[in-house]
């Protein structure tokens, strides 16, 4: 039966408006991008990511935790908790609202009697029975009653350097068996201590994570944990413990917050006999050690940036560092999910120095717009199957005893600044080698060790928790894997009281177990054949080779070798960059200390995705030290009319024969900049606020060769209409 025509025209207009409410819905659900916030909603930090994380559980003056979550759900935002399980405001618990007892005893504790402080009554805490017991029930419980289902238990942190409060010894007794050691008195004790502080914080997240999801489902929900964390390779240099890789294998995680920044990838480092920062080659490294992690566990994980830094800097500064972590982490293409910043009330309304003054101001316009355009290219970002460029299969053997023997020294052995870690990497790493990182924790999973050719290991800076590590090691090469082994093995470590020693093993060194497995009887500095694979011993510990000048060419050669004789992976491919081909987007970083200082040349038409104004280039150079992300207009497959890049998301979008219309959404006080491919020319450009009020102060101009139009103007939450006609 024949429809009247203003009933089909209504019916079509009815279900365009249902798909468009329906996309808008499902675009505001999604769990891609994220921020961390403290703050309730306001219009200056209205990110627009897909999930607002809300930092702690307490109440604040004149607003309840419900009422602060609830200011983020009105903005559609998917709203999610975080909160730290070592520290935290937690002043019911410490000054005795709690349980009628004050816990600020509860501290990790020096060897001089001070309690190591996060803030004021916030100590880094030694995570026993009743603080756990609170962490459930007097936070996690109210979270889960206000309907929120993601929690984050932020950085399950031990400092190496605590260990002597009472808590901590009656822990030990526990542990042990026997009465607390001071890790001071030898480098055995040092371990063990270490590897207690382990275990606390394991065992409080398992208990924990298990409780959340208990009581979610005594409510009909499916709760999520998630763990933000540094990484290995940090909390390593910086001397604390944490579970790390173990918790990647718990029931009750569901993934990680890879915490990485310009704190922590500014840490100097040694190569090539230099103590400097080297911020990108050390973000390469930290990301990737969390895809060794999770990869192989299947535990999803955010990478985290962030705009600034703990410290004040200034802001030409943390600009400089933003793009090259920003650039380290988008090189991983398995990873395109993301915390796009933490704290955006400090990055948005703190003032910071301008470089070379004492002037504080807020952050500069094109600043605050470049890195929307970036945070905005991550609401994007695909997966995708491409490798950064050059030889892949080397990896570097980690695992999470590496924290273990860092403070304090022993018997006169010291690490450097890590650099038994960094002598194994970055000799690589700086001839262009994107070397990966590989957890022993995860070595039972297939995956692990499934595309590595050559793999490095030292016991110079950590040892095998397990006999299991070591067979799994020996089955890998004797079924053709490639195994070169550094260390002198004469740190003061080798003969703690652990499984290589104890019961019916009496192995001087942890090596000696492995070396019986590979059938090596006199495992000297050579070369050995151990079933179908090969076994190189370099007897010297790796940071030889990157704290003394030009002393990595021995290592460096036998790398090669190993790769292209015995593994059989074809040429080792030295260079000074790196390059990923992302959906549209080119992700370059051109290294220093090199011995090529030629810059790396992209000969295509490209959109500056680090440059404010979005130019449209023929080429784009990337000098060494220096990183890029572009958008390729050569790789543009859908030519319809679309924004390619801007410092503000797009919602509502409409495409018609002769219009294209669009809303955009992004902090209050800044300045949008955007890049719109259209089929011609724009006649008529026309922006209106929310209330349909024309916006007057637009700027725009058309490249005819790119076919795009560039807009920039003041920013609004709530939204500006962008009407485009030709």
């Amino acid at each position: 039966m024949r429809k009247p025509f203003f009933l089909i025209a209504f019916s079509f207009a009815f279900v365009l408006c249902l798909a468009q409410k329906k996309a808008t819905t499902n675009h505001l659900s999604k769990e891609k991008t994220a921020f961390q916030t403290g703050s309730p909603w306001i219009p200056q930090i209205d990110v627009r990511s897909d999930i607002a994380i809300v930092y702690g559980a307490g109440d604040r003056p004149g607003m309840t935790f419900e009422q602060r979550v609830q200011s983020w759900r009105e903005k559609g935002y998917n709203v999610q908790f975080m909160t730290g399980i070592a520290w935290g405001s937690y002043d019911d618990y410490f000054l005795g609202k709690w349980d009628g007892k004050n816990h600020l005893g509860d501290g990790q504790v020096t060897r001089n009697g001070d309690t190591i402080w996060h803030g004021k009554n916030i100590p880094y805490v030694v995570p026993g029975a009743s603080f756990i017991d609170y962490m459930k029930r007097g936070v996690v419980k109210k979270v889960i009653d206000a309907g929120i289902t993601s929690i984050f238990l932020e950085e399950p942190e031990f400092w190496a350097r605590g260990g002597y409060s009472e808590g901590f010894k009656q822990e030990w007794q526990k542990y042990y068996g026997f009465p607390w050691r001071p890790q001071h008195e030898s480098a055995e004790n040092t371990y063990l201590s270490s590897k207690l502080k382990y275990q606390l914080y394991y065992n409080a997240i398992k208990e924990v994570s298990s409780y959340a999801k208990e009581y979610g489902k005594t409510k009909g929900l499916h709760v999520k944990v998630y763990i933000p964390t540094h990484s290995l390779v940090n909390y390593s240099s910086w001397q604390i413990v944490s579970p790390e890789a173990s918790l990647a294998s718990l029931p009750g995680i569901d993934g990680y917050i890879a915490q990485v920044w310009t704190g922590t990838s500014r840490e100097p480092t040694y190569f090539n006999g230099l103590k400097k920062e080297r911020v990108f080659e050390n973000a390469f490294l930290e990301y990737g050690s969390m895809v060794s992690m999770t990869a192989p566990t299947k535990r999803k994980v955010y990478f985290l940036t962030d705009p600034i830094e703990d410290w004040p800097r200034d802001w030409a500064d943390y600009k400089q560092n933003y793009q090259a972590t920003f650039t380290a982490k988008l090189l991983y293409p398995m990873v395109a999910d993301y915390e796009v910043m933490p704290w955006p009330e400090r990055i948005y309304t703190h003032p910071y120095k301008v470089a070379n003054s004492n002037e504080k101001v807020l952050i500069p316009r094109d600043y605050s717009t470049q890195m929307q355009v970036m945070i905005n290219v991550l609401n994007k970002m695909p997966l995708s199957s491409n490798s950064v460029s050059g030889s892949k299969g080397i990896g570097v053997l980690m695992g999470n005893s590496l924290m273990f023997q860092r403070f304090p020294t022993h018997n006169g052995f010291e690490d450097p600044q890590f650099s038994n870690f960094y002598g194994q990497t970055f000799p690589l790493l700086k001839r262009g080698v994107p070397v990966e990182t590989v957890h022993m924790e995860n070595l039972a999973y297939t995956a692990t060790l499934k595309d590595i050719k050559v793999l490095i290991v030292s016991y110079s800076n950590m040892k095998p928790l397990s006999a299991e590590v070591h067979e799994q090691l020996a089955q890998w090469v004797k079924s053709g894997g490639v195994l070169i082994y550094c260390g002198k093995d004469n740190d003061p470590y080798q003969s703690v009281m652990e499984w290589w020693n104890t019961k019916d093993n009496h192995y001087a060194a942890p090596s000696e177990h492995l070396f019986k497995l590979l059938q090596i009887n006199s495992p000297s500095q050579g070369k050995y054949k151990a079933g179908k694979g090969t076994v190189y011993i370099i007897r010297d510990d790796p940071k030889e080779f990157v704290m003394q000048q030009t002393n990595d060419s021995m290592f460096v050669n036998t790398v090669k070798q190993a790769f292209e004789q015995d593994a059989g992976a074809g040429k080792l491919i030295f260079k000074n960059s790196f390059y990923l081909k992302r959906g549209p987007y080119d992700i370059i970083s051109v290294l220093d200390e090199n011995a090529d200082n030629k810059p790396y040349i992209v000969n295509e038409p490209v959109i500056d995705l680090f440059d404010p104004k979005l130019p449209v280039l023929t080429s784009r150079s990337v000098e060494p030290g220096k990183q890029a992300l572009l958008y390729n207009l050569s790789r543009l497959e859908n030519k319809q009319p679309q924004v390619l890049a801007s410092a503000s998301r797009v919602y509502d979008e409409v495409i018609k024969a002769s219009s294209y219309s669009f809303v955009s959404k992004s902090p209050l006080n800044t300045t949008n900049s955007m890049r719109i491919l259209l089929p011609k020319e724009p006649a008529e450009i026309l922006l209106t606020d929310k209330n349909g009020n024309k916006i007057a102060d637009v700027k725009s101009s058309w490249d005819n060769a790119s076919k795009t139009v560039y807009l920039s103007f003041e920013n609004d939450p709530e939204g500006t209409k962008i009407s485009l006609k030709w």
